[in-house]
């Protein structure tokens, strides 16, 4: 499926079905797979930041995770039809993983949440193999790197935070055995039941950045970059 760009940004009009069925037919040939998440903020950064633009347009999906690329496809006439979160889609993988009997590592965070997101794990999704977990305070990578392979790992989540896991993903991906990688924020934190998704009234409206601006207000000037996104959006139709 072709993919949608923004200012040299690409971005996957895939929605979570469509990635799951593409994953499964790489991962039967041992293709590995990346994801990333898209928001507003990270495509003006990436415009300024050539590393970042590639890293970025280096993997193999760039998910919408933003509702500002959703809008923007919309005024564009493209066809990004939802927004594909990153703990969502995190979420949908590891339900594919319970289902199809495939290895996850959660890689990231403190020891605590680490521990308790895994706790919380085997209870919503029964039958999932947590091949092993680690908290992102360890400094020998290679260390972390032998205890990933050791696994042998199918899907590796990493909570290092963006673009920081990105770029250790992109670092040892070739040295390590599993096929799928995404780069997952603070996601741990959310499954570890540390912090509190906003309400599902907000998301289905697509308003969950207003209700993360309420719970905090120093937000307010990342959250710029989405008007100034939409304006530069709509200028260059």
């Amino acid at each position: 499926m072709e993919k949608e760009q923004y200012f040299g940004v690409n971005v996957s009009p895939m929605d979570y079905e469509e990635i799951i069925a593409d994953l499964k037919k790489r991962i039967q040939a041992r293709e590995k797979s990346t994801i990333i998440a898209v928001n507003p903020e990270k495509v003006m950064a990436a415009e300024k930041d050539p590393e970042l633009m590639n890293l970025i347009n280096g993997a193999t999906y760039q998910i919408p995770d933003g509702v500002g690329i959703l809008l923007a496809s919309k005024m564009k006439k493209g066809s990004i039809s939802s927004r594909v979160t990153g703990v969502d889609m995190m979420a949908r993988l590891l339900k594919f993983a319970a289902d199809d009997s495939l290895k996850v590592f959660l890689y990231g965070a403190k020891e605590e949440v680490v521990q308790k997101a895994a706790e919380n794990i085997h209870a919503s999704y029964p039958g999932i193999q947590i091949a092993g977990i680690q908290n992102g305070y360890e400094k020998d990578e290679q260390k972390v790197v032998n205890k990933i392979n050791e696994a042998k790992a199918d899907l590796l989540f990493v909570a290092m935070g963006s673009p920081r896991q990105e770029l250790w993903i992109r670092k040892h991906m070739d040295e390590l055995h599993p096929v799928v990688y995404q780069g997952v924020g603070g996601s741990f934190d959310v499954f570890a039941g540390h912090v509190k998704r906003a309400p599902a009234f907000f998301r289905n409206l697509g308003l969950e950045w207003f209700y993360r601006l309420m719970k905090e207000p120093q937000r307010f000037k990342r959250q710029l970059a989405l008007p100034k996104f939409l304006l530069r959006v709509l200028r260059s139709k």
